[in-house]
């Protein structure tokens, strides 16, 4: 049976001409919650739930499941609107493990859910991360593991943005969030919004049909630095902070999280190749006062573009 009937078997569909093999054996889809305040944005923001569902991409089931509270360390009470977004009780993050420990519990999972110990899945195969939107990977996990000094499972590095094929398969423009898109390709939402794990699974099914419709899923956003950046890593000339010299902004901010790269020049750039934009901390709490530069392309609506964050001293 092909990758696509038996998906559409499992699903109770037919073929169709429009149907397509995949490049992936399996998805992981993730859908992470964090730290949040109403119209404010905490600083540092925390992951507190950490979910992911495991599809198989052949069938389209979804073959096992993963979630585990996070406890926040530096803004440790949750504030009421985190609480009634999210559905997440003060106790679940108290109850929950530090990050590190959880991203170790959760490659552990997946390990063995992908070599056959969890239910029905494969030995082996090939693997891609799957978000609604780039936050997650591209910002969230990045800038908290990059500012805690954790090291994440490369497999996080590159991840289908699902909005890109949905967008090109139902439209859209843009503006479409999870929920509506869900109810657009003509599925039933099921469990709570907002919380972690209804939401990964949500995912989860709108992108089973998706493929089902025929769209290529494949990757669309990593962690890769941009060509500007590269260039000047393989290339000695003027950096985009004015020190003479390549400039290698991964492995300085990782091993010195808490200094500039800029070496006191006037002007840093971030990721995007833009200049960066410099902040102080106004939220109460432990990093109250703190000055950071982020990335230059940030406006209130959209977030942030690239995971750069550098604290000043």
């Amino acid at each position: 049976m092909s990758n696509v009937t038996s998906m559409l078997t499992a699903r109770g569909g037919t073929a169709s001409s429009g149907n397509q093999l995949q490049a992936f054996d399996f998805f992981l889809v993730v859908d992470f919650e964090a730290t949040c305040e109403k119209d404010k944005r905490i600083y540092p923001q925390e992951i507190i739930e950490f979910p992911s569902v495991l599809v198989d991409g052949a069938t389209g089931r979804i073959e096992s499941a993963f979630r585990r509270y996070v406890r926040p360390k530096h803004n440790p009470i949750l504030t009421q609107f985190c609480r009634d977004l999210t559905g997440i009780r003060q106790e679940d993050v108290e109850g929950g493990m530090d990050l590190g420990d959880t991203l170790r519990l959760h490659d552990a999972w997946l390990k063995a859910a992908m070599a056959g110990t969890g239910a029905g899945v494969k030995k082996g195969g090939r693997l891609a991360v799957v978000t609604w939107g780039d936050w997650d990977c591209r910002s969230m996990l990045e800038s908290e593991c990059r500012f805690k000094g954790i090291v994440k499972p490369s497999y996080f590095d590159r991840w289908i943005n699902l909005r890109v094929p949905f967008e090109a398969t139902l439209g859209g423009g843009g503006r479409t969030n999870l929920q509506e898109a869900v109810r657009a390709a003509g599925l039933e939402w099921e469990g709570r919004l907002h919380c972690g794990l209804d939401d990964a699974r949500n995912t989860a099914h709108l992108l089973v049909e998706l493929m089902r419709r025929g769209a290529k899923i494949e990757i669309t956003g990593s962690l890769k630095p941009p060509p500007l950046i590269e260039e000047q890593q393989q290339k000695p000339r003027i950096s985009p902070c004015g020190i003479t010299g390549s400039w290698a902004p991964p492995p300085l901010i990782q091993q010195q999280p808490h200094a500039s790269p800029c070496g006191g020049a006037a002007t840093c750039y971030c990721y995007c190749g833009v200049p960066s934009r410099g902040g102080v901390v106004a939220v109460p709490g432990p990093m109250q006062g703190k000055s950071f530069l982020g990335c230059g392309n940030w406006t209130p609506t959209m977030g942030v573009v690239c995971p750069f964050l550098v604290w000043g001293n």
